[in-house]
Parts: C-alpha cells; structure tokens; sequence
C-alpha cells in the first residue's frame, strides 16, 4: 500500500521544517512526498532539500491552493492519497502505519479520516481548539458539518472518478469535495476517533472574519448546487454549537 502525501506551500520557511520532519519520523516508510511550491522566495526550497524522503518537488506559479493540490493529485502515483499543509504537523508517528492498516485490510474502502487539534501559532505545545468529528450521516453537510480535511485520506481511484478539487470555490474547495464525494457519490467512507492532525490557528479559511463570512457563502452555495441546502438556520445554529465546545473538549483528546 503506496501512500502519497501532498504538500502545497508558499514562502513558508517559519512551519515547513516541523511539518518535513513530522513526515519523515514517520514509521511507516511506503510513502512518497510531493511538495508543489508556488515559486517561493524565502528559504523554502533549501530547507526542503534538506530531506531527502521528499520524493518530488514542483516549483511554479499557481493560481491559489487548491490549484497546486490538483497539480499534486496529477503527480500522484499512491494507491491513498493525503494532504498535509505547510504549517501542520502529524500528531504521533504512527500515523501514515493506521491509515495503511486501514485501507489493506478493507478492499472496499474509498476514504478515511479522524480528528485534529488546533495549537496557537507561536507557541506549539499550547493547544486552542479541538475539532472532534464522527462518522458520517446522510444530509450532515446541510448543518455546517464536515470532516477535517488535513485528515481526509482517499483511494487514488476516487479522484480519477469523481474529479479533483472544483477551482469555482476560491477558499472552500476541500469541502466542496469531501461535500460532493460523501453527499453525492456515496463513497465508502471510515471515521477513527484519534487526533492524526495538529493545525496551527490563521489558516486561510479561518485568519479572519471575512474569510469565515466568504466561507460559509460558498459552502451555502455548494450545497444549493448539489441540491443538499435546507435552510440558514439548521445551517448556522447547528454549525455555531458543534464549534462552540470544539474549544472546551481538550481532556477528551485521543492521540495515536
């Protein structure tokens, strides 16, 4: 079971060195990475050079992150493919073994995914939210829920089906997809109670109340164009109270 991992990256030489090594500590070694880089101009590409498990590195322009994630897709020769951003890091070392555990012994399965933690970005080891998911129900995406997607691993296959990431969707793309993949398509999909992921705060879609506003209108969009909306409110209040206690759970927290 051949894992590719992908990472999409801009100037971020402050985070991608704990998130290289988070993947190069991992245990299970039947991986390849690929970084596809936007042509960055800080220290980026010397630090990735520094690790040798890097299997591919793309450096040019691209037209946003979910752009550089198809690139990654395309490159792709895994059986599962995931994605691990610039600035976060795996939660133990163990956890590209689970995820092949997961997919070789259950030939019908198309994708996984578990929980991730959020810790402030100068301090690491200082934990500020805990994003706790579930198994998957039919008609969730209508009440503001979804999978975390730097845990989401999927079948190679998948993608070649059902299509990569729709570029429409400048900033909520990724649950765009997971949205269509689940809701629409129907695939065979596993949640793991365990953090796999710690995600430092200010990422692009939640850095700032414009973009959790763009957000929400675009995953409201998606849902009226796949025919699963139901109304603002059962959107808005069951999506405000789920992420209302991801702040106050941190004694429940599962680590691998």
């Amino acid at each position: 079971m051949k894992i590719t991992l992908i990472t999409v990256c801009f100037n971020s030489d402050k985070t991608i060195k704990e998130t290289l090594k988070s993947v190069a500590n991992q245990t299970y070694k039947n991986f390849e990475h690929i970084i596809v880089d936007g042509k960055s101009s800080d220290q980026t590409l010397p630090i990735i050079n520094n690790y040798p498990h890097v299997s591919r590195v793309l450096s040019e322009r691209d037209d946003g992150v979910y752009h550089a994630m198809n690139k990654g897709i395309n490159l792709a020769s895994g059986d599962v493919v995931g994605f691990l951003n610039s600035d976060d890091i795996y939660a133990s070392d163990d956890i590209l073994k689970n995820v092949a555990y997961l997919f070789e012994n259950n030939s019908s399965l198309d994708a996984c995914y578990a929980d991730l933690v959020y810790f402030n970005k100068i301090d690491t080891s200082k934990l500020v939210r805990y994003w706790k998911s579930n198994k998957f129900v039919k008609g969730s995406f209508s009440k503001g829920w979804s999978p975390p997607h730097p845990t989401f691993f999927v079948r190679r296959q998948v993608y070649e089906r059902f299509g990569n990431f729709n570029l429409n969707y400048s900033i909520s793309s990724d649950i765009e997809l997971m949205m269509r993949l689940l809701e629409i398509h129907n695939i065979n999909t596993i949640y793991i109670p365990q953090t796999w992921i710690k995600m430092r705060m200010g990422g692009l879609s939640n850095k700032n109340f414009k973009n959790i506003l763009k957000l929400n209108k675009e995953i409201i969009y998606a849902l009226k164009k796949h025919k699963l909306f139901k109304n603002y409110i059962s959107y808005f209040v069951y999506k405000f109270f789920s992420r209302f206690k991801q702040f106050f759970i941190y004694n429940k927290i599962n680590f691998v």
